[in-house]
């Protein structure tokens, strides 16, 4: 008997996978991804916007105005709670992508979790270039996505649905870990967010990744300091 799966486009599986990840520390349980920062146009209109669209109610959106300023309104978010949750931030190909390198290294320099999920060029190159489209001229398989590769701790380009299970498994990996978090990146082709796949039940089954606390040392710890003084004295 083969396995549940369910047809959804790989836009409608990221979000629903990212709506059922968990952080739990000192059993309490966040959302790991408490909501979606986007501003759409070439590049995640017809993919990520529609899956946002779809399921709001399990993924709260949030109206951006400027991508850097999402990357750092996300951030924020990250550093007000302990780093036990993110926000993740969706932008357009081209200029749109760029704008998030600066948030990016913020996060990443500070250890601070965001997801980043900008659009990238048609995998399958069928239109190629898009308007606001930037590529490099003699390597096709860059594009300006990839000058978030040196300010992420997790890159991955994602050129068939199938590869996003693994990808964000590692992608929420490092999302949960204190120690090694900061911003990590999913570039998504556009063609592929928009294309369906019969993904297995198990891929959307809530999942909770335990943060460690710091453990206690003599290196941390730090002896009180003595009272000014003796009583009654000076």
């Amino acid at each position: 008997m083969s396995a549940a799966t369910r047809r959804l486009t790989t836009a409608q599986a990221l979000v629903r996978f990212l709506s059922a990840q968990y952080t739990e520390r000192d059993g309490v349980r966040r959302r790991l991804i408490a909501g979606t920062w986007g501003i759409f146009g070439h590049g995640n209109v017809a993919g990520i916007e529609q899956a946002l669209v779809e399921y709001r109610d399990v993924m709260p959106y949030h109206q951006g105005r400027n991508e850097q300023a999402m990357v750092h309104a996300a951030v924020g978010h990250a550093r007000q709670l302990n780093r036990l949750s993110a926000q993740a931030v969706t932008t357009s190909i081209g200029p749109g992508a760029t704008n998030l390198v600066t948030g990016a290294a913020l996060a990443t320099i500070n250890r601070l979790p965001v997801l980043l999920l900008p659009g990238d060029y048609f995998a399958s190159r069928v239109a190629d270039p898009l308007l606001q489209q930037l590529e490099h001229p003699v390597e096709a398989d860059v594009s300006v996505n990839d000058t978030l590769r040196p300010v992420s701790r997790w890159f991955d380009r994602v050129t068939r649905p199938e590869a996003l299970i693994a990808s964000a498994l590692n992608a929420m990996r490092v999302l949960a870990d204190p120690a090694e978090t900061g911003a990590v990146t999913l570039a998504l082709p556009q063609d592929v967010q928009a294309e369906a796949y019969d993904w297995p039940e198990e891929f959307f089954a809530d999942r909770v990744w335990s943060v460690r606390r710091p453990a206690r040392t003599r290196r941390n710890w730090r002896r009180p300091r003595k009272p000014y003084g003796r009583p009654g004295g000076r």
